[in-house]
């Protein structure tokens, strides 16, 4: 699971002055989306007013939590569960926003030299199933064998998904292949859910998945428009500070991965849940990758390319995406900037 600590205020009441009156700060939190918490903050004239804006964004935002669900059926409605469950047997019609989803998931493997990878499922399920059991029983927690993820590699060929839009349907044409959008899902999601407000003419809001963090234009502040200040999280625990740095974004998308959050650990060894595609094991470059971008679903899958390949390979990918920065944290703790990420930078630490 990716995860950004976000530096946000409590709620602040601004008291109005003379006969205009002032927007007030408010953050709404829900808990069941995504498996994570998701944030809106914003300003408004009452906190009705943003209450049912917030109702909205959680409405929009499960549409697509049901939709790319990989755990649970939904009466009427074909996900990526409903995919997977025909695998090898029949074309699956779907929503036109799930075509959407796996299409620029399809175009981001490509991208990124398969380091992106929905096609990943098989292998992904044996290591959760193994986290899983390992986080609950400790004593007896194990690594999955060798075999077992080779076999299940196998059957992660992204040619094998077969997207037709004209009939709106999906198909997996390996009865073992299984799709795991959790490297692109929040991203996406928070993105066109962004995307929708902006069109509808909402102009100041910041909206957090998991830490996939989006920014709708600035916030209202004493000098005009101020950028939103967002803390990247610090991977080391140990640190008597929280965060490597803070960020300031108007209107752009901030998101990490890390190997700090979703782990357990076998006979001493920590075992974190991003997985290279060609290893088969956790990623072993570094404790946190942070990634800048106006596409929060770009900057979601950039996140994972990145995190699983060596700095100068990622920093090469990079280079191809125009508006991309990114901060790497190596496992020895040294922090490394593409050169336009410090631009967003409030201050060094």
């Amino acid at each position: 699971m990716k995860r950004l600590f976000i530096s946000l205020l409590a709620v602040l009441l601004l008291s109005a002055t003379g006969c205009a009156k002032k927007p007030t700060r408010y953050r709404a939190e829900f808990l069941s989306l995504f498996d994570t918490v998701t944030s809106v903050v914003g300003f408004s004239e009452s906190e009705r007013e943003f209450a049912v804006l917030a109702q909205r964004i959680k409405d929009k935002l499960a549409e697509y939590h049901r939709l790319f669900d990989i755990y649970h059926n939904y009466d009427g409605l074909n996900n990526i569960k409903t995919i997977n469950d025909n695998a090898g047997i029949a074309p699956v019609k779907v929503d036109p926003e799930l075509i959407a989803m796996l299409l620029f998931a399809k175009e981001q493997y490509y991208a990124t030299n398969g380091k992106t990878n929905i096609a990943l499922g098989s292998v992904l399920r044996i290591w959760h199933d193994y986290r899983e059991k390992g986080i609950s029983d400790p004593l007896n927690a194990e690594v999955p064998p060798r075999k077992l993820l080779e076999e299940a590699a196998e059957h992660t060929d992204i040619e094998d998904l077969i997207i037709d839009e004209e009939a709106s349907t999906v198909y997996l044409s390996d009865p073992k292949m299984r799709l795991d959008v959790g490297a692109v899902a929040k991203g996406y999601a928070v993105e066109q859910t962004a995307r929708h407000l902006e069109a509808e003419g909402v102009t100041s809001l910041l909206i957090s998945v998991g830490g996939n963090v989006r920014a709708i234009g600035g916030k209202p502040g004493k000098k005009g428009v101020e950028p939103w200040n967002i803390g990247v999280r610090n991977p080391d625990k140990e640190s008597p500070n929280p965060e490597l740095c803070q960020v300031l974004i108007t209107g752009y998308s901030v998101v990490s991965s890390g190997s700090y959050e979703r782990y357990y650990t076998v006979d001493g060894t920590r075992y974190h849940h991003i997985i290279d595609p060609d290893t088969l094991m956790p990623a072993a470059f570094f404790t946190n990758v942070t990634v800048i971008c106006r596409d929060s679903g770009l900057a979601d899958s950039l996140s994972t390319a990145v995190f699983n390949m060596p700095l100068e390979e990622g920093q090469e990918l990079v280079a191809g995406f125009d508006g991309v920065e990114v901060l790497w944290v190596t496992n020895s703790g040294e922090i490394v900037y593409s050169e336009g990420f410090k631009k967003f930078l409030k201050k060094l630490t």
